[in-house]
């Protein structure tokens, strides 16, 4: 049991530091906009730890990826809105754990269709909530930064989605080829 705890720790430490490096990596991620956002591989790594650890290691490693952000300087302008643009949607990603019993199961039973459909739910659940994350944190607090005219709830979907929605296709299209390439790679006793 004290070897599946430790492994559990690592997982979660190493996922997050592979999280990190996929988005802060210039070559690796495409920064759609100067004041933050990025199109990148960075969320893969959480869902995997979701997939094989289900939801509490994917919020934890969600978590560390977040206080990982933190400490690289990102654009904080008052504490509520660090805590909900890293903290909370970052660790919201790890909510697509709610699947891993599912995908697992459908590994062991050999219904790959099944576990991919799984993983696609997961993917475009944890994206979707890290989009509303930082689509009310672009309401509450970027508003002024919104063009003249322009409804500050348009302004925030626009920005917040221009990147996330391709971070899910990215992400969602990845996991699923590496499932269905080593199905057994996502097993794990959840």
């Amino acid at each position: 049991m004290r070897s599946k705890r430790t492994l559990f720790l690592i997982e979660v430490a190493i996922f997050a530091a592979m999280a990190l490096l996929l988005d802060i990596l210039p070559f690796l991620s495409f920064k759609v906009w100067a004041q933050g956002g990025s199109v990148s591989f960075a969320m893969i790594p959480i869902f995997i730890v979701a997939f094989r650890w289900g939801v509490r290691g994917g919020i934890l490693a969600g978590l560390l990826w977040g206080v990982l952000q933190l400490l690289f300087g990102p654009a904080i302008f008052t504490p509520l809105q660090g805590f909900l643009d890293y903290i909370v949607a970052f660790s919201v990603l790890g909510l697509a754990g709610i699947f891993a019993k599912s995908i697992q199961n459908a590994t062991k039973e050999g219904k790959a269709i099944v576990g991919l459909s799984y993983i696609l739910l997961g993917t475009l659940l944890g994206s979707a909530l890290r989009f509303l994350a930082h689509f009310t944190g672009g309401i509450v607090f970027f508003g002024e930064y919104a063009p003249e005219g322009q409804p500050v709830w348009i302004y925030s979907l626009i920005y917040n989605g221009s990147y996330m929605l391709p971070g899910f296709l990215v992400s969602g299209v990845i996991v699923y080829f590496l499932f269905y390439k080593q199905p057994r790679a996502l097993l794990n006793s959840v």
